[in-house]
């Protein structure tokens, strides 16, 4: 998102967030982002991917749709890697995340509480105190995850809404989909 903002926005956070919530519909017209520039992922077998920008289409996408699908990209490459949690047969019922980075964008909680069908928690905090209290709860200092998050209470909640929820189902489908061609 960083380097969407600084290679291509010319606008702050919530200005983008505003116009693809505004002006791009979920799913961006049919324009996907895969987020993988980064080197090899795990959740990808340690394949080297790269980013792409699948289904541009010149007469139907702009700015907006470019925001959202960024934004969409990174919820489903992270609830790729939850589905492979489910494999496992862990279950993810709440998301607690520190009000910073992609949690503050309200497109982003929203996308991601319809795809993974998490709520999220979102707390006055940032990412090194739950990663401390993360550590702790590993650690055995404290004995359940209520303990581990005494003291803090959510300053704004996203539950999936299976209207939605629906919707981005199929999109993530089509994503995934698409996914499965780039890896060959």
């Amino acid at each position: 998102n960083r380097w969407l903002k600084n290679t291509f926005a010319g606008a702050t956070y919530k200005e983008m967030d505003q116009m693809a919530l505004e002006e791009a519909p979920p799913g961006s017209a049919g324009l996907f982002f895969y987020p993988y520039g980064n080197g090899a992922e795990r959740t990808l077998g340690n394949k080297n991917l790269g980013a792409a920008l699948m289904g541009l289409d010149l007469n139907v996408h702009g700015r907006p749709h470019v925001f959202r699908a960024a934004q969409e990209g990174i919820v489903f490459a992270l609830n790729y890697g939850v589905e492979i949690m489910k494999q496992m047969g862990l279950e993810v019922a709440t998301v607690k995340a520190g009000r910073a980075n992609m949690f503050l964008s309200q497109l982003f909680r929203e996308a991601f509480a319809m795809v993974t069908g998490a709520c999220v928690e979102l707390y006055n905090t940032d990412g090194s105190q739950g990663a401390a209290r993360g550590a702790g709860l590993g650690a055995g200092i404290y004995r359940d995850t209520k303990e581990t998050f005494v003291g803090l209470t959510p300053a704004g909640i996203t539950e999936p809404d299976m209207a939605k929820a629906a919707q981005y189902k199929e999109i993530y489908q089509e994503w995934e989909a698409n996914l499965k061609k780039l890896l060959g």
